[in-house]
């Protein structure tokens, strides 16, 4: 009988693990494949629409109603809706006035929040893991594509009420409601601060979003969830007896763009809710990240 081979105290060398001809982590799902399969998605389409058709609605519920402030209430509190059809510059920052507060949240919380989830719903997370996709790849791809359609999102509606407003109104300088007025060059450097403000302030929509993504199989669960804490988070702000405790709170800053909107504008406001934002936002991606990288996916 042949004896046992003895140990030799050395560890076995491990087996090399064979991989296809040509294959690269780095270029599994790319970023185009990804946008792709997402701007064929009916959701796609359909939140596109809305928000495509938002400045139609306005402008023609400004034409049977007449004037903004016709017949309102309040007195003579004068506010950015007032001037809504000064311009078409007026128009657009009251789109944005009118969506930021909820209408944009839902194609942030739609487009980062279903996307992980969606897979897992289809059963098709797995395969793609299988082909084999690296999990921070699949992650990487889809929260990038995600992001590109949420500030897609947030870009359609201004240029589209801009638009629309112009041909309405014509095109002139943005009246500022407080006295004053920003020509018409100046007002649309200014409505560009003012996206990219609105989009850095719904990071934490979407990274709540994709991380409840990575944590269940129900795309509806993910994107609601997303959505109803950030409607908590806008009524804790509400609660004045919270005090300073609301500065850490993103919806106390979502607004803070309207600094802007000034004959000299002030960011200080912009810079406190963009760090806030921020801060939330890396968490949250860390954690889907995180949390995705040890899931046990079966579905």
């Amino acid at each position: 009988m042949t004896e046992p081979a003895k140990p030799t105290g050395h560890p076995e060398p491990p087996v090399p693990v064979a991989t296809a001809s040509g294959y690269r982590a780095s270029r599994t799902l790319p970023l185009r494949v990804e946008l792709a399969r997402q701007l064929k998605r009916r959701r796609t389409l359909v939140m596109g629409a809305i928000l495509g058709a938002l400045p139609f609605v306005l402008a023609i519920a400004f034409a049977i109603g007449g004037e903004p402030g016709d017949g309102g209430e309040g007195g003579n509190r004068i506010n950015l809706m007032d001037t809504a059809t000064a311009s078409g510059a007026n128009f657009a920052a009251v789109n944005l006035f009118v969506s930021a507060g909820f209408l944009l949240v839902v194609p942030v919380a739609l487009f980062c929040g279903d996307t992980v989830a969606s897979e897992a719903s289809w059963a098709s997370l797995r395969y793609l893991l299988a082909a084999p996709v690296p999990r921070a790849r699949l992650l990487w791809s889809k929260l990038v594509v995600g992001l590109g359609l949420s500030l897609a999102a947030m870009v359609l509606l201004p240029v589209v009420a801009l638009l629309v407003g112009t041909a309405a109104y014509g095109w002139g300088p943005l009246e500022i409601p407080t006295g004053g007025a920003l020509d018409a060059g100046t007002a649309a450097q200014r409505l560009v601060v003012i996206v990219g403000y609105v989009f850095v302030s719904q990071l934490v929509t979407a990274g709540l979003a994709f991380w409840l993504s990575t944590k269940t199989d129900a795309p509806l669960g993910a994107v609601g969830g997303a959505v109803g804490l950030t409607i908590v988070g806008n009524v804790l702000d509400a609660v004045t007896a919270l005090g300073d405790w609301r500065d850490f709170l993103p919806a106390h800053w979502q607004f803070a763009w309207a600094d802007a909107i000034q004959p000299t504008p002030e960011y200080s406001g912009m810079i406190q809710g963009t760090a806030v934002s921020v801060t939330y936002a890396v968490v949250l991606f860390a954690l889907a990240f995180r949390g995705f990288a040890h899931k046990d996916v079966v579905s």
